[in-house]
């Protein structure tokens, strides 16, 4: 997030805004009522979507820092921001014009928040291994910058959410380890902090006060000394460790069949905003996929491949990389070795049901999904490579879905122990919302 990393030229931002592929399909507002049910359908659905799309091609434009244009005020599209210009997708998409300079005013609007904040960081040069001599700074700096982020964000809903991000990232600026400074942060403030209110003043001057004296010359950042760590064999260990058998599965209940078809609608309305094309490979290789699915194909690495290819409109199905792969923003780093495709279509294999080893058809899914984003197969495409696996497994088994928006666009960590767990408890939530839209849709039609 730090602007001295990402060039920007405001002067041209609204210019660039139109020149994304989005700004060709911006989503027509319908002609009703705010109460009315069909204006909430369309600011979910595809109104949604398409912000998502926008904040896609920016940040492949601009860098990941872009993405918070959409941190509004209060309960907009994310709780508790610092940027007016933009509330959510019901109240700021009107027309085309307006709509696209909404956003790049508040594109504006963040990267000057980001700028002003690393101006304040700047006025206190501090240094971590002369603490001792330092903390009245440390505490003062803190003390600041939590009355900055109250007056930017007007201490609406989630606010302190943003406060204990910019205490993080003063700290971090400064030497702290991140992890580190996040754990601090999080003593320090101690749960004072709430929403739609402002914090009394002697509160902000005892959190300011306990994360100065928290600090210690130990805390420093020590990896950019450390050997570059291999995510792909974190994520192996991990995958070992993880308790799969002990989770709830929401496929035990047999085939699912929904009202409409959740991936290809998402694929139209997020993928189709992005680039027509984008959209078209992938809908080929959903196609391919539920075709290899019925036919209850093995799935392995060849098989991703020859969907890739249309995912991707390559001649030949893409080859396994022959070189170590980075991903989100080189801050992973997957290695290879003579034996890293065939571990991988090992793993894989564990896709499939299997008597003698029985798992859940969630966690198998889920799995299959993370092995494809840690293995990192391909030179592009991973995220959408990933998706398709997950989509395959439950297809095989008769699943389909009518919504998959907790299972794009979210990040997983390898050395995250916990987000195996969590992607799976997101797949049973849109399995057992599907039954039950699809059973009150029968009940419905039954009467």
């Amino acid at each position: 997030m730090d602007p001295a990393r990402h060039a920007f030229d405001g002067a041209s931002a609204a210019q660039t805004v139109g020149s994304l592929g989005p700004a060709r399909c911006i989503p027509v507002r319908p002609d009703v009522p705010f109460g009315d049910p069909a204006m909430s359908t369309w600011s979910h659905g595809q109104a949604k979507y398409w912000a998502d799309a926008m904040s896609y091609a920016l940040a492949q434009h601009y860098g990941r820092w872009a993405v918070g244009w959409r941190w509004a005020h209060d309960e907009g599209d994310f709780d508790g921001g610092p940027v007016g210009n933009w509330c959510c997708p019901q109240h700021s998409i009107t027309t085309p014009e307006e709509t696209l300079a909404r956003i790049g005013a508040a594109l504006c609007e963040w990267r000057e928040w980001l700028e002003y904040l690393a101006g304040w960081f700047d006025a206190y040069p501090l240094d971590l291994s002369d603490i001792e001599d330092q903390r009245i700074l440390w505490e003062r700096a803190a003390r600041n910058l939590i009355f900055q982020v109250v007056d930017r964000t007007g201490c609406g809903s989630g606010w302190h959410g943003h406060c204990h991000q910019v205490l993080t990232w003063f700290l971090d600026r400064w030497g702290v380890a991140p992890d580190v400074a996040r754990g601090l942060v999080d003593e320090a403030i101690g749960g004072r902090f709430h929403s739609w209110t402002g914090p009394d003043t002697v509160v902000v001057d005892d959190v300011a006060e306990q994360l100065a004296l928290s600090l210690q010359p130990a805390d420093g950042r020590t990896r950019a000394d450390a050997p570059a760590q291999d995510h792909l064999q974190r994520w192996l260990a991990i995958r070992e460790s993880v308790p799969w058998h002990e989770i709830t599965d929401s496929g035990t209940d047999g085939p699912v069949v929904p009202l409409h078809d959740g991936a290809a609608d998402d694929i139209h309305s997020f993928d189709g905003a992005i680039d027509p094309a984008r959209a078209q490979g992938l809908l080929s290789a959903l196609e391919l996929l539920r075709a290899d699915a019925a036919r209850g194909a093995r799935l392995d690495f060849a098989l991703l491949s020859s969907w890739q290819q249309h995912l991707l409109g390559t001649p030949q199905p893409p080859r396994f990389r022959n070189a170590p792969a980075f991903a989100k923003g080189s801050r992973e780093h997957y290695g290879i070795g003579p034996d890293t495709r065939a571990r991988f279509d090992t793993c894989l294999a564990e896709s499939a049901s299997d008597a003698a080893r029985p798992l859940g058809l969630t966690a198998r899914a889920a799995r299959a999904c993370l092995d494809v984003c840690f293995f990192h197969p391909f030179d592009d495409g991973n995220a959408r490579s990933a998706f398709l696996a997950l989509v395959f497994v439950l297809a095989r088994e008769g699943v389909a879905l009518d919504g998959v928006s907790l299972l794009r666009r979210i990040t997983f960590q390898a050395d995250e122990p916990q987000d195996p767990l969590i992607l799976v408890r997101y797949i049973n939530i849109h399995i057992a919302e599907t039954r039950r839209r699809t059973a009150d849709s029968t009940s419905s039609a039954s009467r």
